[in-house]
């Protein structure tokens, strides 16, 4: 396997952290994935206990073999070390101990768990397919021979030609990508016989992917799951590049779906954190600048990479950016305004102010009931939020979703009518009925009486200019003086006055009759951590029409 040498532009960071993360793994011993955590998913839907194990010991993997890797690579502060590197070939042998490298969240229900691949799996054979490939001189010859034939029958093998199909085989989402990319590449790494009986099979899966993302580009899961997925699918697609002249980035729908990052960047460092994703994140440097220089996008700036950004530690992040992350990122000028017309998205951008808002339907891959919901960002910060990604439990991905804060109409930026919140479904959508852009002035207007099981007719339209937003609802209500109860969430601890709602810089002008409420919330954030979060509910019992609700960013 040919690889770029390891760039040197603005990763020191990275490569420092690689140097600790290895010493420390060589000097603390790693944990153990013991039966006990298995069961713990199963007893109480708690994932992760066994997770937070498992992703330490990748992180120690990924530290000693990146470690190992940049001592074969000469450079002024880095000389070579060709010796090998026990606490590397002991770990390396570990992994191939594990009952399974499947989490206990993605056990199937029919197969036997190992003929079962899932993204973890997947994931582990890559790194450990590219590690021995990398390093040989560091690890003893029956170290590689063992990680060879591991990653063949846990991961190649229950995917050749003939084996029973995995169900994300044909999903639209992340799943296809990430599995299939990852299996790819190991199986490129390893120079697999079954490569040519491989192939077609993970074309196939890969194909199923891209043809879940409208012609806009949009990643409905979130930009975090655009990191994954579709950074998956571009290492892949790099990797068989090289190996067979193939290029499955020249194609126009690959090239609307690399712009997605910049079309919802607010130009800061933040972004709406719609579906299961977070306002602030690191994209994978090395991500943003092969997509830059290889299809000439505009892209988001990269940050200066850290060995922390990816809490799961993936190899094929970590790599990349250390590979091609020297290439220049012009920088983006993505304009005052994107709208994403599949996905019913709007992001408008000015000096110190952004806004945000979706249109969408309530059974979108990592659904949020948020029909019609808004973010509004204000010198640095996104004030009126979306609560992003929950804490991943058993319940989450069954019958107790849209139990969970982050995920339920309640605590979105949407109104409560008669006090039915917003349902799932698919038939539950949408409808734009108009979008105009002049210049940094945008009408961005939805009918949403679909989403709601009531009589009530409901559209919502945003106007916005630099620095100012007026959000007009207008109900044409099948009982009089119908209750309607506007939520507006946030982060920021709001501050109710005559007349006004504050929260930090943003101001609302409450119109006369609608009762102020402040509510505030302990919930548990996507890394299992405790955060408060604020809720302001206007409530009024309203005649039929337009009701004017004016948000002003103060400076």
């Amino acid at each position: 396997m040919r690889h770029d040498p390891p760039g040197r532009g603005g990763t020191e960071l990275l490569v420092r952290e690689i140097r600790e993360e290895a010493e420390r793994a060589r000097t603390t011993p790693a944990p153990e994935l013991t039966p006990a955590l298995w069961r713990r998913f199963a007893e109480t839907g708690d994932r992760l206990a066994y997770e937070r194990v498992y992703f330490d010991r990748r992180r120690r993997l990924a530290a000693l073999a990146l470690d190992a890797h940049l001592g074969d690579t000469p450079a002024p502060d880095l000389a070579p070390d060709p010796a090998p590197d026990p606490a590397l070939d002991a770990l390396l042998r570990s992994v191939c101990d594990e009952r399974t490298w499947v989490l206990p969240a993605h056990e199937p229900h029919d197969r036997p768990l190992d003929t079962f691949v899932d993204l973890f799996a997947a994931e582990t054979a890559h790194t450990l397919a590219e590690t021995v490939t990398l390093l040989a001189g560091h690890l003893a010859p029956a170290t590689r021979d063992r990680v060879a034939a591991e990653v063949d029958r846990r991961v190649l093998r229950p995917l050749h030609a003939g084996a029973p199909p995995m169900w994300w085989e044909t999903a639209g989402h992340n799943w296809p990508a990430v599995c299939a990319g990852a299996a790819g590449m190991a199986a490129l790494a390893l120079d697999s016989p079954h490569l040519p009986a491989l192939l077609p099979r993970l074309r196939g899966a890969i194909e199923a992917y891209l043809s879940g993302t409208g012609a806009d580009g949009a990643c409905l899961e979130g930009p975090d799951y655009w990191s994954y997925g579709f950074g998956y699918f571009v290492y892949f697609a790099e990797a068989l590049r090289e190996r067979t002249g193939a290029d499955l980035l020249d194609d126009p729908h690959v090239r609307e779906m690399a712009a997605y990052p910049a079309r919802l960047d607010f130009g800061d460092g933040a972004r709406p954190a719609f579906a299961d994703a977070h306002g602030r994140g690191a994209y994978p440097a090395g991500l943003l600048a092969r997509l830059s220089a290889r299809l000439g996008v505009a892209v988001p700036q990269p940050p200066v990479p850290s060995f922390h950004d990816d809490p799961c530690y993936r190899w094929a992040h970590l790599t990349r950016t250390l590979w091609w992350s020297a290439e220049p990122v012009p920088r983006a000028d993505p304009g005052p305004c994107s709208y994403l017309p599949d996905a019913a998205i709007v992001v408008a951008r000015a000096p110190g102010t952004a806004f945000a808002a979706k249109g969408g339907h309530n059974d979108e891959p990592h659904n949020h009931l948020d029909l019609g919901h808004f973010v509004l960002h204000a010198h640095g910060r996104t004030v009126l939020d979306d609560l992003g990604a929950p804490e991943y439990t058993r319940d989450y991905f069954r019958e107790g979703r849209y139990q969970v804060p982050q995920a339920c109409a309640e605590w979105h930026s949407v109104p409560l009518i008669d006090g039915a919140a917003q349902l799932p479904g698919r038939d539950r959508r949408a409808v734009v009925l108009r979008y105009a852009a002049s210049g940094a002035r945008v009408t961005f207007a939805l009918d949403l009486t679909a989403a709601y099981a009531t009589p009530h007719r409901f559209t919502r339209t945003f106007h916005w200019s630099p620095g100012t937003l007026a959000l007009v609802d207008d109900f044409a209500l099948a009982t009089p003086d119908a209750l309607v109860e506007e939520l507006f969430v946030s982060r920021v601890r709001p501050v109710p006055g005559p007349g006004t709602v504050t929260w930090g810089p943003v101001e609302l002008r409450v119109p006369p009759g609608w009762r102020v409420l402040a509510e505030e919330r302990q919930v548990r954030g996507h890394d299992g951590a405790t955060e408060t979060v604020h809720r302001v509910r206007l409530a009024a019992r309203v005649p039929p029409g337009a009701h004017r609700f004016v948000f002003t960013v103060r400076t």
